[in-house]
């Protein structure tokens, strides 16, 4: 049996769809079951939230590995909840999602807490694989607001680039190392095959939807003011701050093979990406 949480997510939704691909006995941990789909009718479907020890019993009972993500601003704290379900639930590898930033950027507030969440499942007992991605491709997302309403994206990125993966490439990354041996105790960090600028991703979207797409290079205190009008919390303002100066430094823009060489082929593009997702900018 293998345990997917945040099986509605980007990622968490494409590992629970390719393991259910390959044959396998798939348990979802999710807080909204009604998110889940037609999926839900092909996986065992336990709801429950990582922040709620107590919720967590019955998702990790019987498992054999567990893939496991974690969100907010208290990683590690989750990924504790984690490893005391796991270890009551007989688990024996569990497959952790990361963040590059642990490798480029381990001072800022993203870095700090993911390295706090390894901490906690590499010190855990049991065996373990960490996947550290940049940048998702799925991040673009967020523009589309502001490309539908103002054909713009307002960004302090400067021509940093970044190396944008696509969460489907992370995603079968997690159904390799979970099915395959020879992973545990390992850590790998992922990027898409190519290093990008904000402006060069806008540009694409703008092709891919047959208009132009217009790349504001804003101040860090302008790209604050529109976060804080969009009510998000200080902790996660600073933490995107953050994200983004790294980005405009160049510490993003590392290519690694390493999506080629765990599974055969090249990692999908940011062409690739918009092929299935233009859509949601129109």
């Amino acid at each position: 049996m293998i345990l997917v949480t945040g099986a509605t997510g980007n990622v968490g939704s494409a590992v629970l769809e390719q393991l259910v691909e390959a044959g396998q006995k798939v348990r979802a941990l999710v807080r909204d079951p009604a998110k889940l789909g037609d999926l839900g009718r092909k996986v065992e479907v336990v709801k429950g939230d990582l922040a709620k020890p107590e919720t967590l019993d019955a998702a990790f009972a019987g498992v054999d590995k567990a893939f496991v993500l974690f969100t907010g601003a208290d990683l590690a704290t989750l990924a504790g909840n984690v490893v005391e379900a796991a270890k009551k639930g007989g688990v024996t590898h569990i497959v952790m999602i990361s963040s590059s930033t642990v490798i480029q950027a381990p001072e800022s507030q993203l870095g700090r807490w993911h390295i706090d969440a390894e901490a906690k499942i590499k010190a855990s007992g049991l065996a373990w694989t960490i996947l550290q991605p940049g940048a998702f491709a799925s991040n673009a997302l967020n523009w589309a607001g502001s490309i539908k309403s103002r054909g713009a994206v307002f960004q302090p990125t400067g021509d940093g680039k970044a190396a944008p993966i696509d969460p489907r490439d992370i995603a079968a990354v997690a159904v390799k190392v979970l099915l395959s041996p020879g992973h545990e105790g390992k850590s790998y960090m992922l990027t898409g095959p190519e290093a990008l600028s904000t402006a060069e991703q806008v540009a694409k979207i703008g092709a891919a939807i047959g208009k132009p797409v217009a790349f504001v290079d804003v101040t860090e205190d302008a790209a604050r003011e529109g976060m804080v009008k969009a009510g998000l919390p200080e902790v996660f303002i600073r933490a995107i701050l953050e994200a983004h100066a790294m980005v405009k430094a160049g510490l993003g823009a590392d290519i690694t093979n390493t999506v080629e060489e765990l599974l055969g082929r090249e990692a999908r593009t940011f062409d690739d990406w918009l092929k299935s997702h233009g859509k949601a900018f129109q």
